[in-house]
């Protein structure tokens, strides 16, 4: 704590009277990390319309975030080592992931409607397939790179495997026709 306190020119006190502890600190911390990521989304100007688009736009947005901002992933990482046992104490956790859930299932909607998505395809599931491919790609690309023997961190690297997830995701939602 008292590390924490030096680096923020703050006095451990003061973080006991904001946060009440360390843990209530992470958890803040971690609650603070996901309001940044939904504000970004919800910067987003997606057309329900264009469900093909807006949802390419939503994957771009994802696999991007996590390359951006790789703290996150640590974040995540760290919380995920714990069992998620801070998250679980936040009462606005679940908040954090319902507008993007919300947001996909609208397009995905939209796109049954228009005939080009599936209609059996769950938000909650195509929520994390994009997650999950964003995160993995960033949360391991140190070690994958050696194993690989490429630097998946490149720019052209990143693209590829921005193209790859997009891809992967439309052949999940689209209908065969």
């Amino acid at each position: 704590m008292e590390k924490i306190s030096k680096t923020a020119k703050s006095f451990d006190r003061m973080i006991y009277y904001y946060f009440g502890s360390k843990e209530g600190l992470f958890i803040e911390v971690l609650e603070d990390m996901y309001r940044r990521m939904n504000d970004a989304e919800m910067e987003l100007r997606l057309d329900i319309e264009q469900p093909v688009e807006s949802l390419t736009e939503i994957i771009r947005f994802v696999a991007s975030y996590y390359h951006k901002n790789p703290e996150f992933i640590t974040l995540l990482n760290t919380e995920n080592l714990h069992r998620g046992k801070h998250i679980s104490k936040s009462a606005r956790a679940r908040d954090y992931s319902s507008p993007a859930i919300d947001i996909i299932r609208q397009l995905l909607e939209s796109g049954a409607r228009k005939g080009v998505f599936r209609t059996d395809v769950s938000a909650r599931n195509v929520y994390l397939l994009i997650a999950a491919m964003g995160y993995f790609y960033i949360a391991n690309g140190y070690t994958l790179s050696t194993f690989l023997g490429e630097d998946l961190k490149t720019p052209e690297a990143l693209a590829e495997w921005q193209t790859f997830i997009i891809s992967a995701v439309m052949r999940t939602v689209m209908r065969n026709r």
